[in-house]
């Protein structure tokens, strides 16, 4: 290991956090805040980093993962005066993108995908595969919401209007969120909000990114030639690296999969 001596000048260290994989989904191995939080703190804190750098590859998840993640990383970049630079793999689409947008800077490959700056809620009906087997759906409720949207009963315009209302009210969060971090270097005129996706260069002219460019080149054209990596990133359960996962992880990893799939990947 090697020492960081107070009276020597060490050359500059970026900590590399790297955040891939869909946000907020059953699996151990997705990314969520509690998973993350000892991560992100050893690599704001660890060795003075002069910055943090993210390697983002994730299709979205969670918009509430999402916002606690981005949280932290502001918070820590604050108490220790640390910028934070986003490096887009990938993709970074939804809340994947939340997540680039608290960095200082965001730059991406020129075949990334960014955007999808929308909110979106997906099921299935199987009522009338009931009704065919001869199944009677039976349930009970105090309070009249509280089987809303229920998948084995034919959909009520009223419960789809509530949920159109949280979607609504999450999607503006979203837009509150990117307008703040991205303020000044957005694109007037161009609605950025409608749920669209863009590659890299189209992305940069948009305002939604910096520029084109990759992490260990932009990095040592910002602290020199000398500039030192440390990595981080969550550690996979044992069951997964030896390819024994759990049955809760294989369905995550289905969900995840067809996460990344929406982009085409």
């Amino acid at each position: 290991m090697k020492l960081r001596l107070p009276f020597i000048k060490n050359p500059p260290l970026v900590a590399v956090v790297r955040l891939a994989g869909a946000i907020g989904m059953a699996g151990r191995t997705s990314l969520s805040d509690s998973a993350l939080a000892p991560v992100l703190e050893r690599a704001f804190r660890r060795g003075r980093p002069s910055a943090v750098a993210m390697e983002i590859n994730s299709p979205g998840g969670s918009p509430v993962q999402s916002s606690l993640i981005a949280g932290r990383i502001r918070r820590l970049a604050r108490e220790r005066d640390v910028p934070v630079y986003a490096f887009v793999e990938d993709v970074a689409a939804s809340g994947g993108y939340w997540l680039a947008a608290i960095a200082d800077e965001i730059w991406a490959d020129e075949n990334s995908i960014l955007g999808s700056i929308g909110v979106i809620s997906s099921g299935f009906g199987a009522h009338v595969f009931l009704a065919r087997q001869g199944i009677e759906r039976r349930v009970h409720t105090a309070g009249r919401s509280k089987s809303m949207l229920d998948p084995f009963r034919p959909e009520k315009k009223e419960d789809v209007e509530r949920l159109q209302i949280i979607l609504n009210d999450i999607h503006r969060n979203f837009i509150d969120h990117v307008t703040t971090h991205r303020k000044g270097r957005l694109a007037e005129g161009e609605d950025l909000f409608n749920g669209d996706i863009w590659l890299g260069r189209r992305a940069a002219e948009l305002g939604l990114i910096d520029g084109i460019g990759h992490l260990v080149p932009k990095m040592r054209e910002r602290f020199g030639d000398k500039v030192q990596f440390r990595r981080y990133a969550m550690r996979r359960p044992i069951w997964s690296r030896i390819g024994t996962e759990l049955a809760g992880n294989v369905v995550a990893g289905i969900e995840e999969r067809a996460a990344f799939a929406r982009f085409g990947l």
